[in-house]
């Protein structure tokens, strides 16, 4: 079974950067290699909302609040997504989750808090 897992969260101050990343087990490079990957982020009382995708081709997708500051990127040689995030704001403290997704199958991470202090 699929499994993603995060890692490289933390506190960090506004203005700070952190990078996320997300293996994926249990596959092949070459499955993994077609999974649609994203990443999305749920603060304390509110709904899981999308960051950030990024197709098997590597075409990318943000949520406007992040474009600019967040980029995405892939290494299918390590089953990996990473989500490089700049710039940060109070408002970005969440817990970020991995998705990956195709053909109708998706798996979720367990998530990876990012605090980040005004």
């Amino acid at each position: 079974q699929v499994q993603p897992v995060e890692s490289g969260g933390g506190l960090v101050q506004a203005g700070g950067s952190l990078r996320l990343s997300c293996a994926v087990s249990r596959v092949s490079r070459s499955i993994f290699s077609v999974f649609a990957m994203g990443w999305y982020r749920q603060a304390p009382g509110n709904q899981r909302e999308f960051v950030a995708q990024i197709t098997s081709g590597s075409s990318t997708n943000f949520a406007d609040f992040v474009k600019g500051r967040f980029t995405i990127s892939r290494d299918n040689a390590k089953n990996t997504v990473y989500l490089q995030m700049n710039s940060l704001k109070p408002e970005d403290t969440a817990v970020y989750y991995c998705k990956a997704e195709y053909a109708g199958v998706t798996a979720w991470g367990q998530g990876t808090q990012v605090t980040v202090s005004s």
